[in-house]
């Protein structure tokens, strides 16, 4: 969608009579802008996280390639989980109106920013791009081309530029509505072979790349403004205007802005470029990357309204015998997005709507079940305070949480005669074979002389635990863990013995200083972790780290601890880390698929003058802390 998540002027504009009060169970605080494809709201999860909300245009969700395509690109928007993008963390495109939510970036656009403050200074201009260019690298791998990348879909955060919108303009480029005249991306950062309607390739994203450096340096688009025709005229035929553009962004932004796709440099050179031009092998990203003007910014964004206290509705009405279910997602009683003509329904949230206990917001039930020619939704992720992307599902009836609405009771109707004797014939027959089914059980947990038990399934003997004994008065036979004892005496069954403590984490092993030179490996289970030949778990390459089969690494965030849980809880799975990916202080953490755990700590790269290419690591490992799979 176009127009990101901040609007010129207000940055918080209040709700308008037209605008919907909740979104499938997100109550709305906020209008944060409007663009070509919809409107976005700010609202929050029930922890409190602030996330935007992007609503469709109707028109276009009346279109039915549009909802094909969009659902496509939602699907595939949710496997982007990179350092510079704004993740996908919920979704319905088959609602009325489809919406999904991003997570909330408290900064302004890079249109607002240069529009409001001027052109940046060359190191920031160096590491907006290189920003961007590593969001592309993520947003292709997912085999997405962005197509609309401008500066109004880059935020800047106080960490780092954030790209948002990607590949969502494709749902609506051969939809019945770009047929009719509706223009899909900004005429002023599109590529030639955008403009002329060839074929689009991540080397488009790479010239606007260009487009977006340009205007961050130069405070106006590299082919100029006004018609459409005109800009798409000169973006096609003629050379871009760079008078005033600083030296050292002269070939970076030369290079982009080729008319040749094939003559662009790739997204992994445009790092290289950027680390040229900075007289750096590596960038490195200070506190304060933006100017005071713009930080300050951030400040304004950060402190985001809260929605109106909602105000708590009757509980739903039983729905009458007979009636059809209500649509895909509805919540009974929770307020929806009002018709035209309609007056808006009170609002609701579901973490206020019953007494009954809150359920979750959409993406943390089941996936619903797609319509023909929809690709399945992916499988709920963790929640958005953890970073990766939550898959779509339904919030209503059948969800974990929602209410159940209460069927009135059937009258009572009389039994006949047979039917009560087939009754009390199938209570016998049950209870007769529960009779069985204990005596065999009872059989099976007997003592024997050394003090162990029969296992039930196997019948060889397996040592006694504590749990085998548990609640049992001195001198009384050990039961069988089930409750039948207490029940075969006629007494009530007691419920079932606690379970057996959790074990305790293992501890950490660390390793300081490793020097892993480039085809060389280590495995976590060797001790000490030394590097070698092959069979490793991790090792070094041309490209930067890589896993075996089975390994998973993840790449921590600013902020994040490097803990055991940490790594064991983040779902941003990959098998590559590139070496432009990585600085001094990245943070890795591995799974090698055999249950043992590992932190990497760059400490940083071998020096040119050295003959070896190597990466220096600390390794932290904790053996053996994860439960693995075993085949059956």
């Amino acid at each position: 969608m176009s127009g990101g998540q901040h609007h010129r002027g207000t940055v918080f504009q209040p709700l308008e009579e037209d605008d919907p009060r909740s979104v499938a169970g997100y109550r709305l605080a906020a209008r944060l802008g409007a663009g070509g494809m919809g409107k976005v709201y700010l609202s929050y999860t029930p922890g409190g996280r602030p996330v935007a909300i992007k609503v469709i245009r109707p028109d276009f969700a009346q279109d039915a390639e549009f909802r094909r395509r969009f659902a496509q690109e939602v699907q595939a928007a949710q496997r982007v989980q990179g350092l510079y993008t704004a993740p996908v963390i919920d979704a319905d495109t088959d609602a009325r109106e489809p919406w999904l939510a991003t997570a909330y970036v408290p900064g302004p656009s890079l249109a607002d920013a240069v529009q409001r403050h001027g052109p940046m200074p060359v190191d920031t201009v160096l590491l907006l791009v290189a920003g961007i260019a590593e969001a592309l690298q993520v947003i292709h791998g997912a085999g997405i081309v962005h197509r609309d990348l401008k500066p109004g879909n880059v935020l800047l955060a106080s960490d780092g530029p954030r790209v948002i919108d990607f590949g969502i303009a494709r749902a609506a480029d051969a939809t019945s509505l770009t047929s009719s005249g509706v223009t899909i991306g900004t005429p002023s950062f599109m590529a030639p072979e955008q403009a002329a309607g060839s074929t689009v390739t991540p080397a488009t994203d790479v010239f606007a790349l260009g487009q977006v450096a340009a205007y961050a340096a130069l405070g106006s688009p590299a082919f100029g403004e006004g018609t459409s025709h005109g800009v798409l005229y000169r973006i096609v035929h003629e050379e871009p205007s760079l008078d005033g553009l600083p030296e050292q962004l002269r070939e970076l932004v030369g290079r982009c802005l080729e008319k040749d796709p094939a003559a662009r440099p790739a997204v992994a050179e445009v790092l290289t470029l950027c680390h040229r031009a900075s007289d750096q092998t590596a960038l490195r990203r200070p506190e304060e990357w933006l100017p005071g003007a713009v930080a300050a910014d951030i400040t304004t964004r950060a402190a985001a309204p809260a929605p109106a206290a909602a105000t708590t509705p009757p509980p739903p009405a039983a729905p009458p015998a007979g009636s059809a279910p209500g649509p895909a997602g509805q919540v009974p009683g929770a307020a929806q997005a009002p018709a035209a003509g309609h007056a808006t329904p009170p609002p609701t949230h579901p973490a206020t709507a019953h007494a009954a206990p809150p359920a979750p917001p959409q993406g943390f039930g089941p996936p619903p079940a797609m319509g023909p020619g929809h690709a399945p939704t992916p499988p709920p992720q963790p929640h958005p305070y953890t970073h990766p992307v939550v898959g779509a599902a339904p919030y209503g009836p059948g969800a974990p949480g929602a209410p159940v609405p209460q069927a009135p009771a059937p009258a009572p109707k009389r039994k006949s005669r047979a039917a009560l004797v087939a009754v009390a014939a199938i209570v016998a027959f049950a209870v007769a074979g529960g009779a069985t089914a204990y005596a065999l059980l009872k059989d099976s947990g007997k003592e024997d002389r050394a003090g162990r038990t029969q296992d039930a399934s196997s019948g060889t003997p397996k040592p006694a635990t504590e749990t085998d004994t548990a609640g049992q008065g001195d001198g009384a036979p050990a039961g069988d863990g089930t409750g039948a004892d207490a029940g075969a005496d006629g007494g009530e069954a007691s419920p079932s013995a606690p379970a057996d403590p959790p074990a305790a984490p293992p501890e950490p092993v660390e390793y300081k200083g490793i020097d892993l030179t480039e085809g060389y490996e280590l495995t976590l289970a060797d001790d000490p972790l030394k590097p070698k030949r092959e069979g490793g778990d991790i090792d070094y390459g041309t490209s930067g780290l890589s896993t075996s089969d089975g390994g998973r690494l993840v790449m921590l965030r600013n902020g994040q601890a490097g803990t055991l849980e940490t790594c064991l809880n983040e779902t941003r799975y990959t098998r590559y880390i590139r070496d432009s990916q990585m600085t001094k202080g990245s943070r890795v953490c591995l799974q090698n698929g055999a249950g043992d755990v590992a932190l990497l700590t760059v400490l940083g790269f071998s020096p040119e003058s050295d003959p070896s290419d190597y990466i220096t690591l600390d390794v932290t490992v904790w053996r053996g802390a994860m439960d693995v799979e075993q085949p059956s």
